[in-house]
């Protein structure tokens, strides 16, 4: 399926090191898996890991991806060696400082294979663009944690507002999927969560990276267009059916032209696409 059309609001991690989840995850709730080998894993771990994820049967209920490390790193190679003979709709590549990162990554896996580049470094934000723009880019992921620790920024007060409205222009105009924002380190404060998720939809990302299944109802929640939303949308497009044109008129006090009727049927698009679990 078109991954532009697909649902990609939570984004659920999953430890390689443990295939006694591999099931549990697919079934979670979550729209797509990522099978970690870089941060959930030790360094001493690495090989075991790919072996799990060689050996373990990968259901495909839902896309599943795997978080590779980065090309910086000395195990760059054997991971993505690992992960070409998988099962899985790509990888994640943490790290994507430059268009030559997704290059080197493209050019070991197979055609079918899409690429998330993680944008977390500050070399990657300055080349946000370029990134976005190489080969076999499906969507973008913005890595906050990283970010915030290297650039000694922190996401509190409007900080990254700046970043994340960036990353989301970068994607449109390179023609890919809407981006993923970071997670949310906080598992047991649903309301944190819906805060945060509310801010990702309200800069234009279409989904979260989620690091525990209590957070996924939450998540899925948060960007799905509210019973408010859909009420207006489905009132709007009926107007607009019962009239001759598409041409300027009142509803509810408010002006409705192109835009407006556009953004109605993206809502009821989305509403129709994305069914509650």
């Amino acid at each position: 399926m078109d991954p532009m059309m697909t649902p990609a609001r939570s984004w659920l991690f999953v430890p390689s090191t443990r295939p006694d989840r591999y099931a549990k995850a697919v079934t979670s709730g979550a729209d797509r898996v990522i099978f970690d080998l870089e941060d959930a894993v030790a360094p001493t771990e690495k090989d075991d890991a790919r072996r799990h994820l060689a050996s373990t049967k990968i259901p495909q209920r839902v896309p599943g991806y795997v978080r590779v490390n980065s090309a910086l790193t000395s195990w760059f190679e054997n991971d993505l060696a690992a992960v070409a003979t998988l099962p899985v709709r790509g990888i994640l590549l943490p790290k994507a400082d430059s268009a030559a990162h997704v290059e080197q990554a493209a050019s070991r896996l197979p055609d079918t294979f899409s690429i998330v580049p993680i944008i977390e470094t500050a070399a990657g934000f300055w080349n946000v663009l370029e990134v976005a723009r190489a080969r076999r880019v499906e969507r973008l992921v913005f890595g906050a944690l990283d970010f915030s620790l290297e650039t000694g920024m922190h996401d509190e007060n409007g900080a990254f507002n700046y970043v994340r409205s960036q990353i989301v222009l970068a994607s449109k105009v390179a023609g890919i999927a809407p981006p993923v924002d970071s997670v949310s380190l906080s598992i047991d404060d649903p309301a944190l969560l819906q805060r945060e998720a509310a801010r990702s939809r309200h800069f234009g990302f279409a989904g979260k990276l989620c690091i525990h299944p209590r957070q996924l109802q939450t998540t899925n929640e948060a960007f799905r267009p509210t019973t408010e939303e859909v009420e207006w949308a489905t009132e709007v497009l009926r107007e607009v059916a019962a009239r001759p044109s598409d041409a300027v008129f009142a509803f509810r006090g408010a002006l409705v032209d192109r835009p407006v009727i556009e953004r109605a049927r993206q809502i009821h698009t989305l509403a129709e696409g994305v069914p509650r679990r």
